[in-house]
């Protein structure tokens, strides 16, 4: 798994609405990874996310939830939960693998990555879904408000 220092690896996929995205990493970012769209963690985690998002955006960092669901499970959950940031389908687990997630039980595990500047800012392994939004928004917060 990458870590605290690393570079941001190049990555692009489908978000919900079948675009083709490429994260842009210079900016503050937040790739959440999390293993299965409409399980109770992972809708947690999702609603969240969404529930914090005008708190990330008002200092411009960008949420990507990512996992190996397809495009049109994603727009499902998308639309069911409300979430008005991009899930990226990674069926195939090539972005999971960029950032050294593990998809050996054919799911992506739940880890995030804080980024900005092209790295890695922070890493979070072993991810409880209530509460990380908050905790990654704090960090965001002590990071992009406080350092600028």
């Amino acid at each position: 798994m990458l870590e605290s220092g690393d570079p941001a690896p190049d990555v692009s996929a489908q978000n919900q609405d079948g675009e083709t995205i490429t994260p842009d990493f210079a900016d503050p970012t937040v790739v959440y990874f999390y293993p299965e769209d409409f399980t109770s963690g992972c809708t947690t985690e999702a609603a969240e996310f969404q529930s914090t998002l005008p708190d990330f955006e008002e200092f411009g960092v960008t949420i990507y939830g990512v996992s190996m669901d397809d495009v049109a499970t994603h727009a499902d959950f998308a639309e069911e939960e409300g979430l008005r940031f991009d899930l990226l389908a990674d069926p195939d687990g090539a972005v999971a693998s960029a950032f050294g997630v593990s998809t050996g039980r054919g799911f992506a595990e739940r880890v995030t990555f804080l980024l900005a500047g092209g790295d890695i800012v922070a890493a979070y392994d072993r991810v409880d879904p209530n509460g990380h939004a908050r905790e990654v928004l704090a960090d965001a917060r002590r990071k992009f408000v406080v350092d600028g």
